[in-house]
């Protein structure tokens, strides 16, 4: 079962990065923010960022996965509002809310990470979409006294008149919803969002929003979440839980490099952890030269073809041997790779800056690992890794997750671009309805979105032991 992403290690200081924002620029001084030790009580437009100079930037934050933020020991914990589709044990839900009332080691006892057991965040309140027999919501509701909210406004008014919260966590993950014409679960996020956009209409102010996994399952609802993120001035994030995790090895690509090509590889349901495969490898090769300079084209195949085109040249059989080879249960598998996984589907990506990356997708049981490799110019060695999920309670990868949205609570700075997600977004909605369209490739210049990276990945705190899903 894979929640969100995968393990691995990374070493070395955190380079500053340049932030930015889009469609108009932003000249803003950042000031270092204090980290100290606290622990819980035990209760088709373009888009384009510009980039703030180096020297603007000189004193600021540097973003990371891995470093932990920590509030000032006086600060009130921030109250944060989960709208959720459904709220069982081992949801999305459960496992990113549920830290706020169980740690993150999720037994109540805060003992991992070593010293960052709790997050500094309090749950306020719950909207729950669907409620299957399976539900935990009302029971955890009566056990935390958290608001077990009848609608999304009363969840961020806490029932009063206006904007309660600190933040807001959207979980459109788990239900029963329809599928869209391009096979998509057409999971409510947009509704999510519109709804608690009207609250911050309503109130004159907004607070930060992170969006769980890949905005929408079609690129127009995904544009108008983010643009309305803009108009309203919302601190606003959105992703999977894999650019955060462990790495196996622990490698990060170097800021600037001179990458040419990537090969990922992804598993499982071809919508929910495909998108988990296009994050890994766009927290990857957005830190290529240049920057993120867009999409041009996306292209699905499914079948022996693959293969074909691999032969022909369309993707490199160095890389994606490199990414083969990184995988650690190869030992499960007896035959060679390309014997083992018969039939995948690949997405074939055209950057617009000439770079290029095809991702290898195996939907049955012939792989089961995240991993990217990538290719330099000048560089003879091909760099390769494995995202890393901890399959066992207490799903510790969620932990970095929660903490990088804590980060941004209490900064009201997204702690990575959500223009990232914007794009992979983009990408999984345009593999889909080229797969629809019968494999056609198609052209996307409305994913033209530039940005600079503003999130370099750090190693992770070891994994604690983990513990049977089924329990606590």
């Amino acid at each position: 079962m894979m929640h969100g992403p995968t393990l691995g290690r990374c070493t070395g200081e955190v380079e500053r990065v340049v932030a930015t924002t889009l469609f108009q620029e932003v000249h803003f001084r950042a000031r270092p923010l204090p980290v100290q030790t606290t622990s819980r009580p035990a209760s088709s437009d373009v888009i384009q960022t510009p980039a703030w100079s180096r020297r603007e930037f000189v004193g600021g934050l540097a973003l990371a996965a891995g470093a932990h933020f920590a509030p000032a020991a006086a600060t009130p914990l921030k109250r944060v509002a989960a709208i959720v589709t459904e709220y069982v044990h081992n949801s999305h839900a459960d496992v990113l809310a549920s830290r706020m009332i169980h740690s993150h080691s999720m037994d109540g006892k805060g003992a991992w990470p070593p010293g960052q057991g709790w997050p500094q965040l309090k749950l306020a309140s719950v909207y729950v979409d669907q409620k299957p027999e399976r539900d935990t919501s009302e029971r955890l509701a009566k056990e935390h006294g958290f608001l077990l909210a009848s609608s999304i406004e009363q969840a961020l008014t806490l029932g009063g008149n206006s904007l309660a919260v600190d933040g807001v966590l959207l979980i459109g993950e788990h239900g029963k919803y329809p599928l869209s014409d391009t096979g998509q679960i057409m999971y409510p996020r947009r509704r999510f969002f519109e709804e608690t956009a009207a609250v911050f209409r309503k109130s004159g102010r907004s607070v930060p929003v992170f969006s769980d996994k890949h905005l929408a399952w079609n690129w127009a609802d995904a544009k108008w979440m983010y643009d309305t993120a803009r108009e309203l001035n919302v601190p606003f994030m959105a992703g999977s839980s894999l650019p955060g995790l462990w790495r196996h090895p622990a490698v990060e690509m170097k800021l600037g490099a001179r990458a040419t090509e990537a090969v990922a590889l992804s598993y499982g349901p071809l919508e929910g952890y495909g998108f988990h495969g296009l994050e890994a490898l766009q927290c990857l090769v957005e830190r290529r030269r240049g920057g993120e300079s867009g999409v041009a084209a996306v292209q699905f195949m499914q079948g022996p073809e693959v293969w074909d085109e691999m032969r022909k040249g369309r993707f490199s059989q160095e890389i994606l041997h490199a990414a083969v080879e990184a995988r650690e249960n190869k030992a499960r598998f007896k035959k060679p790779f390309i014997e083992q996984v018969k039939s995948p589907a690949a997405f074939f990506i055209d950057y617009a800056d000439g770079f290029k990356a095809t991702m290898i997708h195996d939907a049955k049981d012939g792989h089961n690992e995240w991993i990217v490799a990538w290719g330099e110019a000048g560089r003879k060695e091909i760099p390769a890794t494995s995202f890393w999920t901890q399959e066992a309670r207490p799903l510790g990868h969620f932990a970095f997750l929660l903490q990088g949205i804590e980060k941004m609570i209490y900064t009201s700075r997204p702690t990575w671009p959500a223009e990232r997600t914007l794009l992979t977004t983009g990408v999984l909605a345009a593999a889909f309805e080229s797969r629809r369209q019968g494999g056609v490739r198609l052209a996307t210049p409305h994913l033209a979105i530039r940005y600079e990276p503003t999130f370099t990945w750090q190693e992770p705190p070891a994994p604690m032991p983990g513990r049977p899903l089924p329990g606590m």
